[in-house]
Formats: structure tokens, C-alpha cells, sequence
């Protein structure tokens, strides 16, 4: 697939700086309508699976009635999984693309989820207020992934998890290259057909490639004020989870 000047403003977003902020926040707004659609269809519907992995390491059970941060909470699934298996909980569920949140919202209805419109670099939550926070997917998209990652720090009380459900790349050779030919060339032209959206799918696999691999990940939370860092893979390395404690 030949690449064209939207592919090119969708590769300088992937690889940070000023531009990645403004690119996100405009792409996931307007790719909102069929984003679980094409979520579950190009993951093989492993995702549902990857999440439930996630919020079990958030270990809710510890304080079942706490708030909970759901970061870059996009269209609340991970909100609702744990609001349905922890109803006395409160999920704060935070993503700055509005519209995302909007499209999520029949998911949380009955449940104790507050949706708010928020940048994660700048979060309208008071200092050691959280009992745990959460990303799924999101994390990558943080336009500075240093303060994103001191920002969750600041509102998690002493001894709250924060868990990072992300896309990784595979290490076994066979697994990797298998997997990176699917990333870069097909999942692009599935997303983009049934998206409609001419780089949203572009932007996938390249904000991947440019994001730390497990264990720089790892070390970035340890930089950030988290101790016991770990992480675990998932699926042959395709996705990876870490875990950290305030």
C-alpha cells in the first residue's frame, strides 16, 4: 500500500512530539463509531481475554469499595468489566477524545462509572485519591509517556496497583515476523476499509513500533515512583502486562 501525505502526518504522530497530542485526540474522536467493532475483529476477539487478564492484576478484591482510575478509558470497556464484577467500586473512567466516551456510554448504564473528558497529562483528580489505576491500549498514545506515567503516580494512594495492558512484539523469530507482516500490511488495509478513516490504521502498528519494549517500559515505571515492577506477555508476546505499586 503506497504510503500518501496522511500516512506520513500519521507516522510523525506515531513517533511523538507536538503533533502526536492533536493527531490522537482528532483520529480516535473520529474513528469512534466502529472502534469496538474493529478492536475485536482485528485482535481475533483475544482482547476481550487480554483485558480480563488486566483488571485481575489490578487486584479490586483487596478494596472493593475504592475508586478506581480506567486511563485512557476510550469507550469504557474496561470501566464496565469492572464495575459488572465489582459493583461497589467507582471507575473514574478518563480519555480525552469525548466522543469515545460517548460511544461506550450504553455500557455502563447501572453501573458506578463516571466518564470525564480528561488529558491524561493533566488529570482533574486530587493527589492519593485513587485505590488503582488502569490502561488498556492507551498508554502509548500519551504524547510524553514520562509524565503520563508520574501523572498516574500523583493521584494513586500509597500502595495502589497501576496495571498496563499494551500491544508488545513478539521476540520468537517465526511469531514476529508472521506478526509484523499482518501489523504493517494487513491490519492497515482492514482498518482503513472499515473504518473509513484514510490513517487511523497507519498509525497503529508505526505507534507500536515506537514505543518501549517490555523492559524499558518497565524502567520507565520505575523512574516514575513505582516499585515492584513486573511484567508479563501475552499470546506469544503480541500484548504485555505491567504491574507496579505506588
Amino acid at each position: 500500500m503506497p504510503e500518501t501525505p496522511d500516512d506520513t502526518e500519521a507516522m510523525r504522530a506515531a513517533a511523538g512530539g507536538s503533533e502526536k497530542s492533536r493527531y490522537v485526540q482528532r483520529t480516535f474522536s473520529e474513528i469512534a463509531p466502529r472502534y469496538d467493532l474493529l478492536n475485536h475483529l482485528l485482535s481475533l476477539n483475544i482482547d476481550r481475554a487480554w483485558r480480563r487478564k488486566a483488571i485481575a492484576e489490578l487486584r479490586v478484591e483487596r478494596k472493593a469499595f475504592g475508586t478506581y482510575l480506567d486511563l485512557c478509558a476510550g469507550t469504557l470497556d474496561v470501566s464496565a468489566m469492572i464495575s459488572g464484577s465489582f459493583p461497589s467500586a467507582r471507575i473514574i473512567g478518563a480519555d480525552f477524545a469525548e466522543p469515545m466516551l460517548r460511544a461506550g456510554e450504553s455500557k455502563i448504564a447501572g453501573h458506578r462509572v463516571d466518564p470525564v473528558a480528561a488529558d491524561a497529562l493533566k488529570l482533574p483528580i486530587r493527589s492519593s485519591s485513587m485505590a488503582g489505576a488502569i490502561v488498556a491500549f492507551g498508554i502509548r498514545n500519551v504524547a510524553d509517556l514520562d509524565a503520563g506515567l508520574r501523572e498516574v503516580h500523583r493521584v494513586l494512594e500509597p500502595g495502589g496497583r497501576f496495571v498496563i495492558l499494551e500491544f508488545s512484539t513478539p521476540r520468537v523469530p517465526v511469531v514476529r515476523s508472521g506478526y509484523l507482516f499482518y501489523f504493517h500490511h494487513i491490519l492497515p488495509r482492514i482498518g482503513r476499509a472499515i473504518s473509513g478513516h484514510k490513517t487511523a490504521y497507519t498509525y497503529l502498528p508505526r505507534s507500536v513500533a515506537n514505543f518501549p519494549e517490555t523492559g524499558a517500559l518497565a524502567a520507565a515505571m520505575t523512574r516514575a515512583g513505582f516499585r515492584d515492577v513486573r511484567f508479563e506477555t501475552l499470546s506469544l508476546g503480541i500484548a504485555a502486562v505491567h504491574m507496579g505499586t505506588k
